[in-house]
This record gives C-alpha cells, sequence and structure tokens, in this order.
C-alpha cells in the first residue's frame, strides 16, 4: 500500500522532470565574472535544465535553512520542558521514596474527643 502511495506520487513528478530535462537540453553558458564579460574568467557551459535543477534544489536549501532558523524558539521551549519533566519526575521519584518510609514507621494514636 505504501510503495503503491509512494508510486502515485512519485511517478507523475518524475516524468514531468524527465520531459523538461528531455525539451530544455540546450547548452547555456554562465558567465561568473561580472567584471569583464567580453573575456570573462570564469564560464560554465550545462544544459538547460541543469540550471533549472540547480536554482530548484537550491531554493529547497535556502527555505530548510529559513524554516529551522524560524523554529529555534520552539526547539528551545521544548529542551527546557524536557529539563522540568526530567526534575518534577526525580521530584516525584523522591517523595514517594519518602512517603514509603515514612508508611514503614509506626504511626501515631488518633486523638480521642474529649466528651
Amino acid at each position: 500500500m505504501r510503495f503503491l502511495l509512494w508510486l502515485l506520487i512519485v511517478g507523475p513528478i518524475a516524468v514531468v522532470i524527465i520531459a523538461l530535462a528531455m525539451v530544455n537540453n540546450q547548452p547555456v553558458t554562465i558567465i561568473l565574472d561580472p567584471v569583464t564579460p567580453a573575456t570573462p574568467l570564469l564560464t560554465l557551459t550545462v544544459p538547460l535544465y541543469g540550471v533549472f535543477f540547480a536554482m530548484l534544489m537550491a531554493g529547497v536549501v535556502i527555505g530548510g535553512i529559513a524554516v529551522w532558523a524560524r523554529q529555534g524558539r520552539f526547539r528551545r521551549a521544548a529542551r527546557q520542558n524536557r529539563r522540568d519533566a526530567a526534575r518534577w519526575q526525580s521530584e516525584a521519584e523522591r517523595l514517594r521514596e519518602e512517603t514509603q518510609v515514612v508508611s514503614d514507621t509506626p504511626a501515631l494514636p488518633v486523638p480521642r474527643r474529649a466528651a
């Protein structure tokens, strides 16, 4: 069932990506030297779909970093809550042991009411 669902989602995406790569396979020269465009020092010739996929991956990475950075306060609160929970758990265990020790000792007699 899980594999079938994976195929239904990833299959069409793969078909679209392959079709995009087949249609946009013209070579594109990327000039990485903005100072001297006539005689560039750094050039890169790649297929057009390579540029598309590189920008897509860069967008995913930048978006992931942005989401991770925005959720920092929630991770900090979760760490604090875990520390508090561990502290209260140890306090509960300590009190449970104290009450166990107290229940083993004989108790005082119940006071009688004066008539």
